[in-house]
């Protein structure tokens, strides 16, 4: 049986793939005594720094996460099969994958509801409007509506695999 081609098997192979070629291609380089220092050769594009561009949430109810962030990001799913959705933002992606298919790709990689040392940032426009919008359905709150000794109004609640989820506003003027 053939693995169907969706973006999840794209970018895993071109993560696996291009690390790899990226690492190979530098070692032939050092061990041919072009360099000695690997940062001086890229293996990308030197003028473009890294944009973390996606983040992908791993989980175990694909069907679930992806309710919860519709109604929070006010989004609609782009599903590309049945084990991968994106929601997509102004900067950025929020992707959801399936631990089943997570686990036949790169078993052993993740464990789904168990993160407590990333937040995914929302910059909002009012984070109070927000958390009278969200209370209907946000189960999980961390936070109410505070202002951060830094300047920031946030409202810190979890989704439902307890990811902690921030949407903030910078001080006036930022």
């Amino acid at each position: 049986m053939r693995t169907p081609i969706t973006v999840a098997n794209v970018l895993i192979f071109c993560l696996t793939t291009g690390v790899a070629a990226s690492v190979i291609a530098r070692g032939r380089r050092v061990a041919s005594g072009e360099s000695a220092d690997l940062a001086a050769h890229p293996a990308s594009d030197s003028s473009a720094a890294p944009r973390l561009a996606n983040v992908c949430l791993i989980t175990r109810d694909l069907q679930g996460m992806s309710a919860f962030y519709q109604k929070v990001l006010q989004a609609q799913p782009h599903w590309s099969g049945a084990d991968y959705v994106e929601f997509r933002t102004a900067d950025a992606v929020l992707a959801l994958f399936s631990f089943r298919a997570q686990e036949k790709y790169i078993p052993g990689s993740a464990d789904p509801g168990h993160n407590r040392s990333a937040i995914l940032e929302f910059r909002v426009n009012d984070p109070d409007r927000e958390y009278v919008r969200l209370r209907r359905f946000v189960k999980n709150w961390v936070k109410p509506p505070t202002t951060q000794p830094w300047g920031t109004r946030s409202i810190y609640f979890r989704d439902p695999d307890g990811n902690l989820v921030d949407f903030f506003a910078p001080p006036s003027g930022r």
